[in-house]
């Protein structure tokens, strides 16, 4: 078929601000390929990562299928880990509230378990944060937020299994 094409080293700074400019456009995908060109020419890239990563969560509100939370499974953010659970955290935040708004039947206990989920990643990003970031703060803030907003959403209930007595 048809073979991707690698872009050149130089134009790296560019390709990122278009990444940017498609992502506030609401162009996620167009944001995340170019992202993912970035990352083949130059896989250390933290602001590619992280675009890349913020790309792939702005398209969970659009996405009814798991097509963008199986993109997900294999986060482009594997370091530096002092900014890896503050992005996670942004993730599961983003989840939960494309799932919420989608007005799921039954999905209150995922979204509350995913919110909290958030919640303990960005508590941990907070403890790692350099001095004068308080961004895990503002997200931890929103998260509990959203909580009170949606008094409603509880714990998921545990899976009790059932013994099967008819044998």
């Amino acid at each position: 078929m048809f073979a991707l094409k690698p872009i050149s080293s130089d134009s790296l700074d560019g390709a990122l601000a278009k990444a940017e400019r498609y992502r506030l456009l609401n162009e996620p995908s167009e944001a995340e390929s170019i992202c993912r060109d970035i990352l083949e020419v130059a896989p250390a890239n933290r602001e590619a990562r992280i675009s890349l990563i913020l790309a792939l969560t702005d398209e969970f509100p659009a996405r009814r299928s798991g097509l963008c939370e199986r993109r997900w499974r294999r986060p482009p953010l594997s370091n530096p880990p002092t900014i890896a659970p503050y992005y996670s955290g942004i993730a599961w935040e983003r989840r939960a509230k494309a799932f919420h708004d989608a007005g799921r039947p039954g999905s209150s206990g995922r979204v509350y378990d995913w919110i909290v989920k958030a919640l303990g990643l960005f508590e941990e990003a907070e403890r790692q944060r350099p001095a004068g970031n308080d961004d895990p703060i503002l997200r931890w803030n929103a998260c509990v937020r959203f909580l009170e907003r949606h008094k409603s959403l509880k714990p998921a209930p545990e899976d009790v299994t059932e013994p099967i007595l008819s044998e």
